[in-house]
């Protein structure tokens, strides 16, 4: 079954005001109608223009018709989304061939149940159809440390509404949202209920919140591990020693072993983002040289030089 684009068809904007869609419909029924139109495939057009208008005049069947989304082009092919359900057949307007002329895409969306129309199920109200709102997400940047410990966020939206003429417009709306404990990139954090509107008494959509971890100056995140750089002189580095290593839950004593090598791993499990289970931190070693700018500096690397023979590419010469 092949979309139809009822805006296109008309060739109106999805904004189109009520007048304008009347005064379209009056125009393309003359030119089409096949009682006095020669143009090519007159009655095919004209079928398409009534259907059209018998949806687009209506605003609550255009209201239906527009949950469906934007994004779908005409000629695409489609199926009804999950939970929607069909209503009578309506009459259509002036000039109209009558029932038996809808698209297999019209009887798909109001064909069939009595009178009612909508999603998810619930009856409507007696003057049409019900439609659930559109869910929407949006973007939701945090810290790490939010992340880790979760918190509070107030969050200004601005919500798209319907008013009275059946134009979309925008209206600001104030969120207070809690974020859990150990939520990660590309998370989403539903809202129920806090989505589009509905129409004809149908529920509100839900609101998504989608999640990305602002960057941090100290660690970098893999999933729920986390990992992070801890600078050693070389004589720490060569003797071993007791160093203070931050975590997101704290500061920890870390035991360097001896004879440690630069970029080696140490890894504090349960120390990364909370969840069943736990991510783990890796610590890795960076030994940094101190800088030889000053005359004692360099006395003290050439009486290291002297004292502590060492050719740091001794193993190329093994294997010359």
């Amino acid at each position: 079954m092949k979309y139809k684009d009822y805006y296109q068809i008309l060739g109106l904007p999805r904004d189109a005001s009520a007048e304008d869609i009347k005064k379209v419909y009056r125009r393309l029924a003359r030119k089409y109608h096949p009682d006095v139109s020669k143009e090519a495939q007159a009655e095919e057009h004209f079928k398409a223009v009534s259907e059209a208008y018998e949806v687009l005049r209506d605003p609550e069947k255009r209201a239906a018709y527009d949950q469906l989304g934007s994004n779908w082009q005409a000629g695409q092919d489609f199926r009804p989304p999950p939970g929607w359900q069909g209503g009578p057949r309506p009459h259509v307007g002036p000039g109209g061939f009558g029932n038996q002329d809808f698209s297999d895409f019209f009887e798909s969306l109001f064909g069939g149940l009595g009178g009612q129309a909508g999603f998810s199920g619930r009856r409507s109200n007696p003057r049409g159809f019900q439609a659930a709102g559109q869910d929407q997400t949006v973007p939701l940047e945090i810290t790490l440390e939010e992340a880790y410990q979760g918190g509070q966020r107030s969050l200004q939206l601005q919500v798209p509404e319907r008013d009275a003429n059946g134009h979309v417009v925008a209206h600001p709306r104030t969120l207070n949202v809690k974020i859990p404990a150990g939520v990660g990139n590309g998370q989403k954090i539903r809202l129920g209920g806090q989505g589009g509107p509905g129409r004809g008494g149908g529920s509100s959509g839900d609101l998504y919140l989608e999640i990305s971890i602002r960057h941090h100056p100290l660690y970098k995140l893999q999933g729920r591990d986390l990992s992070l750089e801890l600078p050693l002189a070389p004589w720490e580095a060569a003797l071993g020693c007791k160093v203070e290593a931050p975590t997101l839950g704290g500061a920890v004593t870390l035991n360097i072993p001896a004879n440690a090598k630069n970029g080696q791993k140490l890894r504090l499990r349960g120390r990364g983002l909370p969840g069943q289970p736990p991510g783990d931190q890796l610590v890795v070693l960076r030994i940094v040289n101190p800088p030889a700018d000053s005359e004692a500096a360099r006395e003290a690397f050439q009486r290291l030089e002297r004292e502590l023979p060492f050719d740091p590419r001794a193993q190329w010469h093994s294997k010359g």
